[in-house]
């Protein structure tokens, strides 16, 4: 009996992982081909066409995550794949209206509804013993689907003669049919036997009433986290979309080619480190741990921009160093660090309402900052802006999860874990 259940813990694993890391990885063919486009020589009001893309896309999104705070906690199993599959038909249905009129607001709208996605995904995974392997199965995906996607786009540019407005429309046509499949098999998979239940607490839709209640029972720890992760998801995007500029202006131009290299490097390392906390079947000691790492993350960042300053470390290695600090500290936002929460203190509810509270705030502030970057005083270059941006989101990051830490570590635990 033991061993047969071992096999259908492997096989969930299995299926799992492969079904939430395929999903997410096809949904990012309806979110990121356009950046593969230049748009070169248009602009809107003066300001080059594809940042006008990319901010309007990015509004969007963030709405999404603030629509999702109670969209996503409240649905039910049954009517997540509908939704799932019916909001990324809407984000493709966007895009033809921007094949069609070449028109802003149709990025805008492609970016409403996919920021949702990633709960509808998650919602599958979490609540198991072995959630931690089928998160980092779902995280992995946005690691290297951004640049498939884009290769696929330029592809059609270059081979088929696609134009620039009508290549994120068909990349994501092509991706449509085996999104519908993995949906399939992702909604197939077993919902949580007993022992998971045991072991992480029951996941159940939440109503306005229990959200709140969940908020007011946890509110300093939770505000805590999500100041911390404010910063962090500013600084992942400022790092993501500016690497190429930051690497040049530190004389590693030619070393940019690179980066998806180092990038992966650093997540297998990320993923790995937070892979082995399945092994902790302590919810209160995976806490501590998950919550050391993401500690250990803010330290690297800030030993990293304090030893390049003082000329001590190459900089290219000190760029890598804040790859490596932040992945560590941002990566357990999507799921990892809430599902354990829920299973420490044993409160019936579900990890997509933190997700998208944390989500929601995280990209607002990075839309704050994108536009203080774009529109408000101008910086010399990326260095005068990035550098203290370093020491503030290692600084403040740092204190608010040791502050966090210390109240979930005091706050009283209802039953034994």
């Amino acid at each position: 009996m033991e061993n047969n259940r071992s096999i259908s813990q492997t096989r969930l694993t299995i299926y799992g992982s492969i079904a939430a890391f395929s999903v997410y990885f096809c949904a990012y063919a309806f979110r990121k081909p356009f950046a593969a486009a230049s748009f070169a020589e248009l602009t809107y009001w003066g300001i080059d066409y594809k940042i006008v893309l990319v901010i309007a896309q990015l509004i969007g999104y963030t709405i999404s995550k603030f629509i999702g705070i109670s969209v996503v906690p409240s649905i039910t199993r049954k009517q997540r794949p509908w939704l799932l599959i019916g909001f990324i038909a809407f984000a493709e249905l966007a895009l033809l209206g921007f094949g069609f009129t070449h028109h802003f607001i149709f990025l805008f709208l492609n970016g409403l509804p996919l920021g949702m996605i990633w709960g509808f995904v998650f919602a599958y995974v979490e609540g198991r013993r072995v959630t931690e392997i089928l998160a980092i199965g779902q995280a992995s995906s946005f690691i290297v689907s951004s640049g498939v996607v884009k290769s696929v786009g330029k592809y059609l540019m270059t081979d088929y003669g696609v134009s620039e407005f009508w290549m994120p429309f068909f990349t994501g046509l092509l991706f449509f049919l085996p999104l519908l499949l993995f949906t399939m098999v992702l909604h197939k998979l077993p919902v949580p036997d007993q022992e998971d239940v045991k072991q992480r607490t029951k996941r159940i839709p939440m109503n306005r009433r229990e959200r709140w209640s969940f908020l007011r029972r946890f509110a300093p720890g939770i505000i805590l986290l999500l100041l911390a992760n404010i910063l962090f998801t500013t600084y992942r995007d400022i790092r993501d979309n500016f690497a190429i500029e930051i690497l040049t202006e530190i004389g590693y131009g030619d070393k940019a080619a690179n980066l998806a290299k180092s990038e992966i490097w650093i997540a297998v390392i990320v993923l790995i480190s937070y892979g082995l906390i399945v092994l902790i079947r302590s919810n209160r000691r995976a806490i501590m741990s998950i919550h050391g790492l993401m500690i250990f993350g803010c330290l690297l960042v800030l030993g990293g921009i304090v030893l390049y300053e003082a000329n001590m470390i190459d900089p290219y290695l000190w760029f890598t160093l804040t790859g490596l600090g932040l992945y560590l500290s941002y990566i357990p936002y999507h799921g990892i660090l809430f599902d354990r929460l829920i299973a420490l203190f044993r409160h019936p509810s579900n990890a997509g309402y933190l997700i998208y509270v944390s989500d929601a705030l995280g990209y607002l502030g990075s839309v704050v900052v994108m536009l203080y970057k774009n529109f408000g005083p101008a910086f010399t270059d990326w260095m005068s802006f990035f550098v203290p941006l370093s020491y503030w989101i290692a600084v403040v990051g740092l204190l608010s999860l040791v502050a966090a830490t210390v109240y979930f570590y005091r706050k009283e635990v209802p039953a034994p874990n």
